[in-house]
């Protein structure tokens, strides 16, 4: 049995948010072999193509988020984050060994690795959010964050430190070493509780207790949570919950906040920074892609340090304050460079690059954690599973398309254009979250499914 042994806390919360690394690994490992896989398979001038390989991970992702929430309110979150592991390696694999001029294998290939990616996108947050008390809910949530740019920035370091190796070595060797991080994390998740909430509900209370044990301060805290978690599943415990549930009025308000959250912060154009800096730097610049391979590593720091902010401030101000000053700015950094360059048509390329950066700092302790600790938080238990996958879902169709269309629309008009229109869905982003979305900050689970009830019965009797 998992937890026979006492579990230390800052074991649980690091492996319960590791597949995030992973998860990062995977989104961001394309960005620096792409040059080389380009040149390898002579794909320069084939728009689609590049599109669809690096954005395949993407297409996979939008299922496997919706399986694995559906899969993880029947079998568990941990036995599902171990599933996802075992594809991550197979998939890792497979990517790394492709046959050359293999378009068609390495799109499948990552397909698959993405069911484990949006897999780990669904299943992370809720088991973190399941686990944390709501005092810390914010930051420890952050810590899937923190791992999730953490892995983007290790692959850009093997990209850049593989990079003199030869083309079709490199970029094979960039993708195939996504395998040892899953490793790890399978030995790691092995050793896991699975979620209190979980056990609850499937009427396991002594090992909810037990688990609430390595994790709670004392005895009070621990019963008056349980006695709070009974309660919520008492009342669920005779409505089968099914797709045609996540849109009852019940729940209605909730999940369009935490779909939407989770939609906007992917149609911002948060990826076409991460997926293709290089080659953004290149059309800028004029200097091969493969020589700017320093980029996605000064991007990959901002992340990071952005989440260790995030972690610092994520309990001390409102959710929906730090998503409305991050969107606005955002919105403000894509939209400028399309100004300045009309008002200045000799500008530095440059200045482009910087805009970018701004506006990745700004995305690195607002709207990219964020989206992961609402969706974590806002969904009632009785559909979390499917409403987190369905969340998973949206994220990674914004994802997909992003990645797919963002060398397409670059190759047809100005890349200040294209950026321009990220720029206002921005701005609508900002506004879904003041008119759509509740604050969550400090407020139980439980707290937060009453809130959405009396959000519809206002709404209806209005």
């Amino acid at each position: 049995m998992v937890n026979e042994k006492k579990i230390s806390s800052g074991f649980i919360y690091f492996f319960g948010a590791f597949a995030g690394i992973l998860f990062g690994y995977d989104i961001g490992v394309m960005t620096g072999a792409l040059p080389f896989l380009q040149h390898d398979w002579s794909l320069q001038n084939d728009a689609g193509a590049i599109g669809w390989i690096t954005s395949s991970v993407m297409l996979g992702a939008i299922f496997g988020g919706a399986l694995a929430g559906q899969l993880s309110d029947r079998l568990g979150r941990r036995k599902m984050i171990l599933l996802s592991a075992i594809i991550f390696i197979v998939g890792s694999v497979l990517s790394g060994i492709s046959p050359h001029d293999g378009i068609l294998f390495l799109i499948v290939a990552r397909i698959l690795l993405g069911l484990a990616v949006g897999a780990a996108s669904a299943l992370v947050p809720a088991y973190m959010s399941e686990m944390a008390p709501a005092r810390l809910r914010g930051r420890l949530s952050g810590i899937n964050q923190t791992m999730i740019v953490s892995g983007m920035l290790l692959s850009y370091i093997v990209d850049y430190l593989l990079k003199d190796l030869p083309e079709t070595m490199a970029w094979r060797l960039m993708l195939g070493l996504a395998a040892v991080p899953a490793i790890i994390l399978f030995v790691g998740m092995l050793k896991l509780p699975e979620s209190p909430r979980f056990l609850i509900k499937n009427n396991k209370l002594d090992e909810a207790r037990k688990v609430l044990g390595y994790l709670r301060s004392n005895k009070q805290e621990i019963d008056s949570e349980i006695k709070q978690i009974q309660e919520t599943a008492k009342l669920e415990a005779n409505q089968k919950a099914s797709w045609g549930t996540l849109f009852s009025n019940k729940y209605r308000y909730l999940l369009i906040a935490g779909v939407g959250v989770a939609a906007f912060q992917q149609f911002q154009g948060a990826n076409a920074i991460f997926y293709y800096i290089p080659l953004i730097v290149e059309n800028a610049t004029g200097h091969a892609a493969s020589s700017a391979l320093m980029w996605p590593i000064i991007q990959g720091v901002i992340l990071v340090l952005g989440s260790f902010v995030f972690l610092m401030i994520a309990d001390k101000f409102n959710r929906r304050t730090l998503l409305t000053v991050g969107g606005t700015i955002m919105g403000l950094s894509f939209i400028l460079p399309a100004i300045l360059n009309v008002l200045i048509p000799n500008a530095n390329p440059m200045m482009m690059v910087v805009f970018l950066s701004i506006y990745v700092a700004l995305y690195s302790f607002t709207w990219a954690p964020l989206t992961w600790v609402i969706v974590g938080e806002i969904f009632p238990l009785a559909i979390r599973g499917r409403a987190s996958g369905l969340a998973s879902s949206f994220n990674w169709i914004g994802s997909f398309l992003v990645g797919l269309l963002f060398p397409i629309m670059t190759a047809s008009m100005a890349q200040e254009a294209v950026f321009a229109i990220f720029g206002v869905i921005c701005f609508l982003g900002v506004l879904f979250i003041r008119t759509r979305v509740p604050e969550t900050r400090g407020r139980s689970l439980e707290e937060i499914e009453k809130m959405g009830e009396n959000r519809e019965v206002n709404g209806k009797s209005a």
